[in-house]
């Protein structure tokens, strides 16, 4: 099977980067493929891809060695299984707040005897090889997001999931939560600090961590915080960011 880059990269120590993935489109989704990241994330929760976009969106990323991942909008065991069978090598789950939606999760990623995965990898095995079957629940990733005050309360019991392979924090909505702004790139002391308890209890359990940052600065703290994975930026904020180019002749 194809191994999983991500996968290899933590073997060696090193944390890795994402580039979120929001509006539909193959050619571009290739032309972020290949542009150095360690793995894109094609985020169906609040972008604007539908399955059909997703399918051709993975397709796009394949051409390159970049690590195909999909945020689903919500647990749904059906929307998992097609993810993965459309070839995807992690899964991220919004919004897990205890430890039976983490196992839950979890199950709906894995073939029998660890989980209830439904058999039909399809596009899956043409990406990932000929024996997809037998070394997919070794390969792929589980990634369930961390972004509410209850989640924190059972972070303990979430990080010890069996299969559970990152605990990824989402600081807008854990911040929200936590009655603070709601927004990236976190220096309120109270999300500071369920940030860095949320580390703690990951890295005890020896699970990755993953963070969503906007900038480049603070993807690079978050790393020599000890996190294992960051997003550093989006395609709308990289189109953005031209805007304010062509804003110049204004």
């Amino acid at each position: 099977m194809r191994p999983n880059r991500l996968r290899e990269a933590w073997a060696k120590g090193r944390a890795v980067t994402n580039c979120w993935v929001t509006l539909p489109g193959s050619l571009a989704t290739e032309i972020l493929a290949h542009q150095g990241w360690d793995s894109l994330t094609i985020d169906m929760q609040h972008g604007q891809a539908d399955y059909a976009a997703m399918c051709a969106m993975l397709t796009a990323i394949s051409t390159t060695d970049t690590v195909p991942l999909v945020r689903i909008p919500s647990y749904d065991f059906g929307d998992i299984n097609r993810v993965l069978d459309a070839g995807a090598y992690g899964v991220i789950c919004p919004n897990v707040d205890t430890r039976e939606e983490a196992e839950r999760f979890v199950s709906a990623c894995r073939y029998a005897p660890q989980g209830t995965r439904s058999v039909g990898p399809k596009r899956a095995v043409l990406y990932g090889g000929a024996d997809y079957l037998s070394k997919a629940n070794e390969t792929l990733l589980t990634i369930a997001q961390i972004e509410s005050a209850t989640a924190l309360a059972n972070v303990e019991a979430i990080a010890h999931v069996p299969g559970l392979d990152v605990l990824f924090i989402g600081p807008t909505d854990l911040g929200l939560s936590l009655g603070r702004a709601a927004k990236a790139d976190q220096t309120d002391p109270v999300v500071v600090e369920a940030i860095d308890r949320i580390l703690a209890v990951t890295k005890a359990a020896g699970r990755r961590a993953a963070i969503y940052c906007k900038s480049v600065e603070y993807s690079k703290a978050m790393i020599e915080k000890g996190f294992d994975f960051v997003v550093v930026i989006s395609d709308e904020a990289l189109l953005s960011a031209g805007a304010s180019v062509a804003a110049q002749f204004g």
